[in-house]
């Protein structure tokens, strides 16, 4: 009898589903040369937007980080990954029922009950407990648990990146803002400047030094003036309508934003060293670890599939023709023991789970080495931007120096009559090209430095935490 249930595992081992070979995966990004050696550092700054001293910016990003819908979908995300994980480790524990039923019955005349309830009606009852437990042998919960709990870890650090991207969206969009008011500011004085040089040449109209060409020439200035203020001007309402959705606010929110008052050059002071594993802090760039780790877990999981599911299982209960007999002491049943389930044959579906979860890994690694370089580089573009700003900033000032001094020579030549107009022209051109000019570097100096905090992961703080990757 021992050699028969011998002869017959063995035939059933030899007859089961077989585990495909394991196919080569993508190497991840080795971290030395990469931005992410050394260990990880600490936590994003919260409020590294408080640098730019403007208490509506603050505001505005509060009520970003409260009310935006782009939020509120990844807190649903997390919320979901969360109870997907509940769900995995519950598998872990035994499952316990407690099941009752009841039917009204005639049983046949040649039914084999116990007398008298062939050819009568009756009720039939059963009530019982059934306790089934999965021992997980071969690592198959164990590892659906470990891919859960990563796809969780996972979607909060998506939610904490999308916190970084929607703040640094709304510093940028203020950005904006402030250089649309800039240009408004320079149009004005560009035109205070051309009503001064047309008082100017009526004068010398009048004087008979000049024509009504000229004085028509200066007139025709003026406009031009009033088209770039409200150009301007047109352009810093479509920001604050930008800043309006993204803080999550309807158009009731455009009259209250006012003009900002950002101080540019000491905000988000860059470092003259950044730490080379500032990468390692992105909330993406973990959050592409952790779904390698889940990926590769459910690969673990869809590999122990292959292998004996072995559980235990018990029940109790009692079962009675005629309810009034279901409480008796005779009526009551038990039962425990082992059970094994092997699979034999399943048409492939085992082999085409594993075979998609290799695929999944092989898909993780490469997006996580994806997000990886695509931070190494964000990071080395805004650096270059910051640096090559900082050399356009310094001549660009001597260039609106420099045309400032001779847009006034230029004015007082022509009130002395030494200079034609079309020299204060050239001159007073010359001039708002460099304003304008001017307020665009130092605006796209403040964009390259938040645009480098959001790629470093939210901070240029060092300070050392466990290191998660």
């Amino acid at each position: 009898m021992r050699s028969y249930a011998l002869l017959l595992a063995l035939t059933a081992l030899a007859g089961c589903v077989s585990r495909p070979a394991e196919s080569p995966h993508p190497e991840q990004l080795a971290a030395a040369g990469l931005g992410l050696t050394g260990p990880a550092v600490g936590a994003v700054a919260v409020d590294w937007w408080a640098s730019f001293q403007d208490p509506q910016l603050d505001g505005l990003i509060r009520e970003g980080l409260k009310a935006s819908p782009t939020l509120a979908q990844a807190q649903a995300r997390v919320g979901e990954a969360a109870a997907e994980l509940e769900g995995a480790e519950s598998k872990l524990s035994p499952d316990a029922k407690l099941d009752a039923s009841t039917l009204y019955a005639r049983a046949p005349e040649n039914f084999l009950v116990p007398p008298p309830y062939a050819g009568h009606s009756f009720w039939l009852g059963q009530a019982g407990a059934t306790l089934n437990w999965d021992l997980d042998f071969f690592g198959r919960q164990k590892h659906a648990v470990e891919s859960a709990r990563a796809l969780s870890q996972s979607a909060n650090l998506d939610m904490e990146n999308a916190r970084l991207m929607l703040s640094g969206a709304i510093v940028q969009s203020y950005i904006e803002l402030y250089r649309e008011y800039a240009l408004a500011d320079i149009a004005v004085r560009s035109e205070a400047q051309r009503e001064n040089i047309v008082s100017i040449t009526r004068r010398r109209v009048a004087a008979g030094l000049d024509t009504k060409l000229e004085l028509r020439e200066a007139e025709g200035q003026l406009p031009q003036a009033r088209v770039a203020r409200t150009q301007a001007l047109a352009a810093a309402a479509v920001a604050v309508h930008e800043l309006a959705a993204l803080t999550g606010q309807g158009a009731a929110a455009h009259a209250s934003i006012e003009r900002p008052t950002l101080n540019m050059d000491a905000a988000l002071a860059v470092p003259k060293a950044l730490p080379v594993n500032l990468l390692a802090r992105r909330p993406d760039v973990i959050s592409a670890r952790f779904l390698v780790r889940a990926a590769d877990a459910e690969r673990l999981s869809d590999q122990a599939a292959f292998y004996p599911d072995v559980s235990l299982q018990a029940l109790a209960g009692s079962g009675a023709f005629g309810m009034h007999n279901l409480v008796q002491w005779d009526a009551r049943g038990y039962g425990a023991g082992p059970m094994l389930s092997l699979p034999l044959f399943d048409g492939g579906r085992l082999r085409a789970r594993y075979r998609g979860s290799e695929a999944r890994l092989d898909s993780a690694i490469d997006g996580y080495n994806d997000t990886v370089l695509r931070a190494i580089r964000q990071t080395a573009d805004q650096l270059s931007a910051i640096d090559a700003l900082a050399r356009e900033r310094a001549d660009q000032q001597q260039t609106v120096d420099a045309n400032e001094a001779a847009y006034k020579l230029a004015e007082e030549r022509y009130r002395a009559g030494l200079a034609s107009y079309l020299s204060v022209l050239n001159a007073e051109t010359q001039v708002l090209t460099a304003r304008q000019n001017m307020v665009d570097i130092a605006a796209s100096q403040a964009l390259a430095r938040v645009n480098l905090l959001i790629a470093v992961g939210g901070s240029f703080d060092s300070t050392t935490q466990p290191d998660i990757l």
